[in-house]
This record gives structure tokens, sequence and C-alpha cells, in this order.
């Protein structure tokens, strides 16, 4: 029997502006709903741009006084926020899993990232530092790092929680107060961060809205918004892009990628397997930007290799995400599980060999979900559609070489360029197959992120660094002061 929808004991109040919960001027809504099973958890304004007006005026007002603070009382906040979170994880963990679809424990994991995140940075407060040159007698230059203002973050729907929470931490602390847009498929948990926000923070230093496409637009082309901060498709990177351009504003996005994972001769075939599946992130769908969806095999590993792949494949447990024991749920959405089953049909069409998935999972339980069943294709070629265009979904594709000039040209054969993972016992060969791959982070036998470690993209995937000190940084301004007496 289904598992019903677990009671989130959460109604969302509306749009969080200025310290205070109001309508959407438009009295418009987006319906959430449960990608399990089609049940609806809320309802949630539709922010339009009148809306958004009206959260930039908010955290302008409030950003002198922000701004003012001396910098370890910024830090006092952060941290007051970091232990919120650690007080509600557990059922911000289940809001998530229910409304993205993500398996509970990696949700879990999110919130303890984001706590972690927002400690970490008010740690380095202090350290935003100019410099001082005296050039001659009765001179001195020296430079300060002001924060821009009002920044506006806008979020996707595979982190929900915590890249609402955690992609704020450097704007706060570096003075700059926010405008937060919370995921359209995915938006209660920006609205409970709201919540714990209105217990922290000074009104208007935080903002959150709700909505689509328009909202997220009418922030990047505000006037008074110089700092934009995006987590998303390359597509609409590419839009908040050759908008913000009109105002020459700051931009940081984190985009897409088409990772590849190196599997060298010398690599345990279990291991370098399981390697794989692990970082191709399987608990959030594969709908993750750093996902390692080409598996780039040596030759003379293939057959071991894809054996133990399609073996560990097709045995992940599918189902409710928020029961313990599923490692898999739904697509977060019906256009974006239509999406995936549309590049699974093009795999078969383009000639790729199928060796596990490739549909729903035979579950009558999940029949009402958007559930695909984790995929596996051997036998891609770079010219394929599934070997070269991000799918965001559970799907992999197994591609051999022989030689290496032959794996860094398909490694580098796209537009991306996020996320690289090499497997191999031979160190010189690791760091030169790292030197040449063009990706922004690159694993060497191992998976997941490092708290301060620079994350971001190269090509097509992204400007900019964040989780480090360097994302600080970046939500400063440098002014030079040139005195002489």
């Amino acid at each position: 029997m289904a598992a019903k929808t677990p009671d989130l004991g959460f109604t969302p109040k509306g749009l969080f502006i200025g310290g205070e919960w109001v309508s959407a001027s438009s009295g418009r809504t987006i319906t959430s709903i449960n990608p399990s099973n089609g049940d609806i958890l809320g309802e949630v304004p539709l922010a339009s741009e009148a809306d958004v007006d009206r959260a930039v005026a908010a955290a302008r007002a409030a950003f002198p006084g922000w701004a003012g603070l001396p910098v370890t009382k910024r830090a006092e906040y952060l941290i007051r926020l970091a232990d919120a979170i650690d007080e509600n994880a557990g059922p911000l963990a289940l809001m998530d899993s229910v409304d993205s679809g993500n398996a509970i424990s990696g949700m879990r994991g999110d919130m303890k990232w984001t706590s972690d995140t927002f400690r970490y940075f008010a740690g380095f407060v202090t350290e935003m530092k100019g410099e001082t040159m005296s050039r001659e007698p009765g001179h001195l230059n020296l430079t300060l790092r002001q924060p821009y203002g009002v920044v506006a973050k806008i979020n996707p729907f595979n982190h929900p929680f915590r890249f609402c929470a955690e992609k704020a931490a450097c704007a706060l602390a570096a003075g700059n107060t926010v405008v937060i847009k919370g995921p359209e498929q995915a938006p209660l948990s920006s609205l409970r961060l709201g919540e714990l926000c209105e217990q922290i923070f000074p009104a208007g230093v935080v903002n959150i809205v709700t909505g689509d496409g328009a909202t997220g637009s009418a922030m990047v082309r505000h006037k008074d918004v110089p700092r934009i901060g995006f987590v998303g498709s390359v597509e609409t990177g590419r839009i908040i892009a050759r908008e913000a351009a009109e105002g020459l504003k700051e931009v940081t996005l984190e985009l897409g990628g088409k990772n590849p994972i190196v599997i060298f001769p010398d690599a345990d075939p279990k291991k370098a397997a399981e390697t794989a599946v692990k970082s191709m992130n399987m608990n959030r769908q594969g709908q993750s930007c750093s996902s390692t969806s080409r598996v780039l095999v040596h030759s003379s590993m293939h057959d071991r290799v894809v054996d133990e792949l399609a073996k560990i494949v097709s045995a992940i447990p599918i189902g409710f995400p928020w029961l313990e024991g599923a490692e898999m749920g739904p697509i977060v959405s019906q256009q974006q599980y239509d999406r995936v089953m549309r590049y699974i049909g093009y795999g078969g069409e383009d000639g790729a060999k199928l060796l596990t998935g490739g549909g729903r999972p035979d579950d009558d339980d999940l029949k009402k979900g958007f559930f695909v069943a984790p995929t596996v294709f051997d036998g891609v070629t770079p010219e394929m559609r599934i070997g070269s265009e991000e799918i965001f979904g559970p799907v992999m594709s197994v591609m051999t070489w022989s030689d290496f000039d032959e794996m860094i040209e398909i490694a580098n054969g796209v537009m991306y360029g996020l996320t690289a993972s090499i497997v191999t016992n031979d160190f010189s060969m690791a760091m030169r197959a790292a030197e040449q791959i063009e990706a922004g982070y690159v694993w060497v036998n191992s998976s997941g992120r490092y708290l301060g470690a620079p994350y971001g993209g190269w090509k097509q995937s992204g400007l900019g660094k964040e989780e480090s000190f360097e994302e600080l940084l970046s939500y400063t301004r440098v002014k030079n002061v040139n005195m002489r007496w």
C-alpha cells in the first residue's frame, strides 16, 4: 500500500518582506505538489514585479543599519541562524524530502552542510581586509572592502532549503541585505527559512519571495540590485547574464554540467563503479549539476566496470523519499520527468545500448509519482544527445577510450566544465589528467564537496567561485583611498 504524505505541520504565510508576511499583490499563487503521489502540499504566493519592488525597497532600507554593524556582530547573527537550523533540522529535512522528492538521508546532510556553512563564514568575517601602500613620505594609499547593498539570490529545486539559506551566507556576512527567490518546484522550505529569519535578523535584512521566471527576471533587472547570485541551468544563466548586462551588474552563475568520470586501466572495477554511482547523486535522482553522468572507461576495463555498474544501479532502492531505506525518489515535476523520459528515448534512437532502467519502476505503489528507474546506457558516443547534453536526471552514459589524448578530447568535448572525477592509483597520471581536463572542480578517487574549497565551473558552467573565502570577498567592492598630508 502506498505511503501517505506526511503532515509537514506547515502552512505558508505569504511573502516575507521587511520582517512581515504579506500577500502577493496579484493574489495569484503557485501550487506545490508532492512529486511522489500528486498530493497538494500547499499554495505559495506568486510574486509580481510590484512585490519584488517592495522586497528590494525593504532590503535597501535595512542596508545602512546592517552594513554599519561591526563584522563580529553580523557573525553573531549568522551563528544564531546556524543554531536554529540545527534545532529544526529534522522537520526541515522531511519538508524538503516530500516537496522535492529527494531522499531524506541526503536532506539531513543538506541541513548539516548549511549550518556548517554559516559557522564557517561567521568565522571568516574579520579576514575581509584591505591593503596599504606607502610610496613616499606624507603619502598613503589604502583599499577598503565595502558591501554592494541589495543582493538578489535565485535558487533551484535540487537543494531547496540548503541553497536558499547557504547561498545568502556570504552576502550577509559581507554586510549586504538580500532578496531570495525560492524554487518554483519546491518552494515550501524557503518560506520556512523566512520564519527562522523572522526571529533572528533585523527587519528587511532577509526578504524571501516565491514565484516563477518572471519573478526572477524582475529581481535581476531591478535598478537597486547591483549584485546577483544564480544557481540553475545554462539557458537561464545566459538570460540572467544578458539582463544583468543592461545594468552592468556583478553576477555569479553556478550552472549545469555534463561531467565526466574517467576510469583508468589500473582501477579496481568494483570500486570504480561504486564511485561512479555515488558521484552521480542518485539520492537526488541525478538532479545535480555536479553529477558525473558520462562514464569514460578505458577499453581494457569496459566489460568488468559495466557489469558492476549495472548490478549496483539496478539494486538502488526506489521509493517514497521520506521513508528510511529509500535511496532514490521521484523526479521533481511533470515537466522535468517528461524531459528525462525524452532523453531516454533519444538514447535508443541514437543507437546506445540500454543496460538497466529506462522507464518507470515496476511498482504499483509508485505509479502516481514521477518515478524513473535509474538508467545506464552503454556504447554511447560523444555525438549522441545523451552523451553531450545535460539531462538532469538518473541517466548514466558509458563511453570507452584507449588513448590518453582521446580521453581528454572526449572529456573536454562538451560546452560544460563544472566537475570531473578521476579513478586511478597512478598519482602522476591523475595529476596529468586533472591539469588537462577543463573543469572547475576535480575529484581523484573520491566524491563530495569540501567546506571551504572553491566551487564553480569553467566554460558554459558558470562564472565565479562559491563555498569559499573567494565567494565571501566577491560580495564586497574594493574602494581605493589615496591620501597625502
